[in-house]
């Protein structure tokens, strides 16, 4: 498996022969999304009503349980952080035998559905740069009651903002965590079985 990011909470994994994109941008905000089809498109964040979107592969938004080409997926609905107008959502996607937790725009704590399923997950992506998300130091919590293999930094950096990588160093101090900062992460399950202790990886736009 091999995961980029774009930005913000933009992933694209291409796994199992597909191709999955995470949160891609919006083409108002004046972000250009990865080029390529993706088979499968998640969003962890939706506006009410739900509009109508042209995609290049299926389109998951919200809870319930899905399936595409062998990759599993559930989605759970974070209720406590979602609106009249907007509803966010966590979800698990089980791929090449590994199990990814994607937390999207959490701001607070997972609901207790979540935490359990997505408990040792193998890669867990979770905002990292603090406010307006999740801060820094219940997500440092919240990874040590999940207990990943590997936690993925998200919704630190956008794309032509002058930001810093500092942004995520409050939750590599929180971790203990001299982080491995890289252009992409190859992921094999092999290595995660006979990797020890909780790795946190920051990838480069």
């Amino acid at each position: 498996m091999i995961i980029n990011w774009y930005g913000e909470g933009c992933f694209k994994a291409q796994t199992g022969g597909l191709t999955l994109l995470t949160d891609p941008f919006e083409s108002s905000i004046g972000l250009t999304p990865p080029r390529g089809k993706s088979e499968v498109i998640l969003k962890t964040l939706t506006s009410w009503p739900i509009k109508e979107e042209e995609t290049s592969g299926q389109l998951i938004q919200g809870a319930g349980e899905y399936e595409v080409r062998g990759i599993e997926i559930r989605g759970f609905a974070l209720l406590q952080e979602s609106s009249e107008k907007f509803f966010k959502t966590a979800y698990k996607v089980i791929a090449e035998e590994m199990t990814l937790g994607f937390l999207g725009h959490l701001s607070e704590e997972l609901s207790p559905e979540a935490n359990q399923n997505l408990k040792d997950a193998d890669l867990l992506f979770l905002p990292a740069g603090g406010k307006p998300f999740i801060d820094q130091e219940k997500a440092a919590k919240l990874i040590k009651q999940l207990s990943p293999k590997i936690v993925v930094a998200s919704f630190f950096k956008t794309p032509g903002l002058k930001r810093t990588s500092s942004d995520w160093k409050g939750l590599a101090e929180e971790m203990d965590q001299k982080p491995e900062v890289t252009d992409h992460l190859t992921v094999k399950r092999k290595e995660l079985k006979e990797q020890k202790g909780i790795k946190l990886v920051v990838l480069k736009i």
